[in-house]
């Protein structure tokens, strides 16, 4: 798939799945209101927690792109994409859209995002245990095995994995 195709279904998807995940969701849940009793401190720790929970996600989408495919199942790289925050973590995506809506249940005081998030959690581990591992294992193999062996898939590494040349 050619870079700029790959760019485009990469943007598409992001908005789709992790545009409904963590702002459709969220927003149906708080309709994004911030209580006026919110202490300035839960609401500053909230957009920050927001902003740092999209980096990975943004930063992830792009290396999908750069290496000419997307997140999306349907549309994968032809390599295993180990560079960037994916070098700490085997999920950084979905560990900063997790991040994302727990800064949007600080910023809107809402436990039910925290359930929300709790849940989205469980069912995002299952869908990587029991179909995206299996899959990514026989798209990639024993590439993706090693992988796997040295990166964690929730908690980052503190020290960037390289992979063998």
């Amino acid at each position: 798939m050619r870079t700029w195709t790959a760019a485009v279904g990469s943007a598409a998807f992001f908005v789709v799945a992790p545009g409904t995940v963590a702002g459709l969701g969220p927003w149906l849940i708080t309709h994004w209101e911030i209580p006026g009793s919110s202490p300035a401190a839960r609401v500053i720790l909230g957009v920050v927690l927001i902003v740092l929970g999209l980096i990975p996600p943004v930063h992830a989408f792009t290396q999908f792109a750069k290496a000419g495919g997307t997140p999306m199942p349907v549309a994968p790289t032809e390599r295993l994409v180990v560079t960037g925050f994916n070098r700490f973590v085997r999920n950084p995506m979905y560990a900063g859209l997790i991040t994302v809506i727990l800064g949007q249940a600080l910023l809107f005081d809402s436990p039910w995002l925290v359930l929300y998030a709790v849940l989205g959690w469980i069912v995002t581990a299952s869908f990587v245990h029991w179909y995206e591992e299996p899959t990514l294992v026989g798209e990639y193999g024993e590439q993706y095995e090693q992988y796997r062996r040295n990166v964690p898939a929730w908690t980052p590494r503190l020290t960037p994995w390289s992979p063998p040349c």
